[in-house]
């Protein structure tokens, strides 16, 4: 089978395309034939070799997939081949085929295609543990998003407005603050134009926002604590920019509001079964049409290394996917 092989630390321009033994399911793991890969920021930090969790080199990146089963290992119940799957893996879904755990699939909405299958475990998984789990979102409560025109910058705005709240979406430029707007945001703020804390204060007539969904991280994390609200949560899902922001206990303290963190990836082998909830729930909402996952490009397992770049650049809003 071809896949991505990442052979040393770095850049994607290091990635290249292999021939790699054909994989085959242990017990308890099926095997996908992969008809899209979800392309995530994770993926440039693991290549970096500064993600939380980093594969021994060398490795097939790639955090998610969707495909058709075309093995099942000993020992599993309740899939068999030819069923439409999307899942989380550890690494490998840069690839024609993938092996995972069979706890770790979960079936594609009759709604979505295989390529918005391939992008919604990762972003819609974290934007619903961020807002629904740990910030705890209430109806009317207001809601900042920054890399709104994102994968989970989008997700999270269509999430947050099914929960009732009220969001105001930050991104760059007039075309991506028009598919956050598409998505259900009430206030778009251009990061580019605009003072975003300022914007912020007005829109909400100087109290500010109970909760700021970070996936940012850098300046947008400074920034998001002078827009919070008394008692506010800023939830912190990742770090695009690459800069890891701080917040001193002093300022928590004086400000009376909460850091949250959201590491979608810890739930998937500690609460296998919450996760399938989660699932079944965005599942319903996407085939009643209150989500419509937004694949912003489509690219050739081969051009990896460009979909990387694309990602990182910000060129593209919603998500990017690999099609082998």
């Amino acid at each position: 089978m071809r896949g991505i092989l990442c052979t040393q630390w770095g850049k994607p321009e290091a990635l290249e395309l292999a021939d790699l033994p054909t994989v085959s399911p242990g017990p308890g793991e099926v095997r996908l034939k992969v008809e899209a890969s979800g392309v995530n920021f994770a993926d440039l930090l693991t290549i970096a070799g500064r993600y939380q969790e980093n594969p021994p080199l060398p490795f097939v990146p790639g955090f998610e997939v969707a495909g058709t089963i075309d093995a099942v290992g000993a020992d599993v119940r309740g899939w068999q081949r030819g069923d439409r799957v999307m899942g989380m893996l550890p690494h490998g879904g840069y690839a024609e085929a993938a092996v995972l755990s069979a706890d770790q699939v979960f079936t594609v909405p009759e709604s979505l295609t295989m390529a918005q299958a391939a992008g919604f475990p990762v972003a819609y998984g974290t934007a619903y543990g961020a807002l629904a789990w740990r910030a705890r979102l209430l109806p009317a409560e207001r809601v900042l998003v920054f890399g709104a025109a994102g994968g989970v910058g989008l997700a999270a705005v269509s999430i947050a407005r099914i929960l009732g709240g009220e969001v105001i979406a930050v991104a760059s430029g007039s075309e991506r603050l028009d598919h956050a707007a598409r998505h259900g945001a009430v206030h778009t703020i251009d990061r580019e134009r605009d003072d975003v804390a300022t914007r912020v204060l007005e829109i909400t007539h100087g109290r500010g926002v109970d909760i700021v969904l970070d996936p940012v991280g850098g300046d947008a994390f400074d920034t998001a604590l002078r827009c919070l609200a008394s008692e506010g949560r800023l939830v912190v899902v990742g770090f695009a920019s690459g800069t890891v922001g701080t917040l001193s206990a002093g300022v928590a303290l004086g400000k009376n509001i909460d850091l949250i963190g959201c590491y979608w990836g810890a739930y998937r082998d500690r609460d296998a079964d919450r996760v399938r909830r989660a699932y079944a729930e965005l599942g319903r909402w996407a085939d009643a049409g209150k989500l419509n996952p937004h694949v912003g490009r489509c690219l050739p397992l081969a051009e990896a290394r460009q979909a990387l770049a694309l990602l990182q650049d910000r060129a593209v809003a919603g998500k990017i996917v690999l099609t082998p």
